[in-house]
């Protein structure tokens, strides 16, 4: 009973957060005319970084938009092929700095970027992220129609290999089943906190009266920790789904995927405690109920297709894949892998990110 009840409040929380949650669209956008600074950090992006910078370029309804890119110290050629590009576009590129000792690399290269322009609205955009054209007057737009000072726009995740069938369309899944958005909006605590930092707008005013990335140099989930310290400091903000405005494709082979997995879900449940009561919950919501209808309990398939529902709805408002719903509890155990062998390489001391170490 426990594993249905559970199936049935996720698939319930999903329902009304597909119903009722805040979405960005192409045509929200009005002409925007405060100063807007897109922002992209880069280490080793060279396979991104012509498609990114034309995205990035090609940002209508905005009359006063620059194009910062940082280059992170690359080891690849990215720095030559930004240069290229700036020889045809509007675009300002820094060399990063060497990282501090006390700094995590996204952190102290978003923070470099945001020190370098004067914008009233900051956009920190991963490399791998591609907007269509309205896509961040539509965003900004609709945070000053919500009056936020902060939004996540949460791109669609694609997804290419069996493997990242698996576990992207849990990104989506994972908070569109367990926070009311909604309620979390109204009540602005950190723990319902959500944000992706694939695509992350900040007013400069809300930004800098917190310290920026300052405030959370040394955290593994930036996107996270920066939404937190802003809700936490009373400024208004929050997710959006804005998968028709923005898409990523974070990963394109298995390796790059479990090492970006594993940097992060040691602390992605807020520690130990977070961590097992994440585990019991996944457990019971994707091993059971399928253990239970496979030893013939018709209560184990009602839960097993409650949540198998659920990720069907997260799927179609996300935009997301819905074929490997039906896969959910092979899903839950790689995912649980994840989950294990991130705590083991935080305890080796072997979490490592783009050739630096992590946590």
């Amino acid at each position: 009973m426990l594993a249905l009840a559970l199936g049935l409040i996720a698939l319930t929380i999903t329902v009304v957060n597909a119903i009722t949650m805040r979405v960005v669209k192409p045509t929200d956008a009005i002409e925007i005319t405060d100063a807007v600074d897109i922002l992209i950090p880069m280490r080793n992006e060279a396979t991104n970084v012509a498609a990114v910078i034309k995205s990035a370029n090609s940002q209508t309804h905005i009359s006063g938009l620059t194009l910062t890119v940082l280059d992170d110290n690359s080891t690849d050629n990215t720095r030559d092929l930004l240069q290229a590009e700036s020889e045809m576009s509007q675009l300002s590129i820094l060399d990063g700095k060497h990282l501090p000792q006390d700094w995590l690399g996204k952190p102290y290269a978003c923070q470099q970027l945001a020190n370098a322009t004067a914008g009233d609205y900051l956009v920190f955009l991963d490399a791998d992220v591609r907007l269509e054209k309205s896509a961040v007057a539509a965003a900004i737009s609709n945070m000053k129609r919500w009056h936020w000072d902060f939004m996540s726009p949460y791109p669609q995740e694609l997804a290419g290999s069996f493997l990242e069938k698996l576990i992207q369309p849990l990104l989506q899944w994972s908070w569109l089943a367990s926070v009311p958005l909604r309620l979390a909006e109204r009540f602005s605590q950190r723990s319902s906190t959500i944000a992706n930092g694939q695509f992350f707008i900040v007013t400069r005013s809300a930004y800098e009266a917190i310290g920026g990335h300052s405030a959370i140099q040394s955290a593994v989930l930036d996107d996270l920790e920066l939404a937190r310290a802003l809700v936490s400091a009373g400024f208004t903000g929050g997710v959006a789904e804005g998968s028709s405005v923005a898409a990523c494709r974070m990963y394109t082979d298995n390796n790059s995927l479990i090492s970006g997995y594993t940097k992060s879900l040691w602390c992605a449940f807020g520690g130990l405690p977070g961590t097992i009561l994440a585990l019991t919950l996944l457990f019971w919501t994707g091993i059971v109920p399928i253990t239970l209808a496979l030893l013939g309990s018709p209560i184990g398939w009602f839960a097993y297709f409650a949540v198998w529902f659920s990720r069907i709805v997260a799927a179609l408002r996300t935009r997301g894949s819905t074929s490997s719903a039906f896969l959910h509890p092979l899903s839950i155990v790689a995912l649980l892998y994840l989950i294990a062998l991130s705590w083991l390489r935080k305890s080796r001391g072997e979490l490592t990110w783009r050739d630096r170490k992590v946590g």
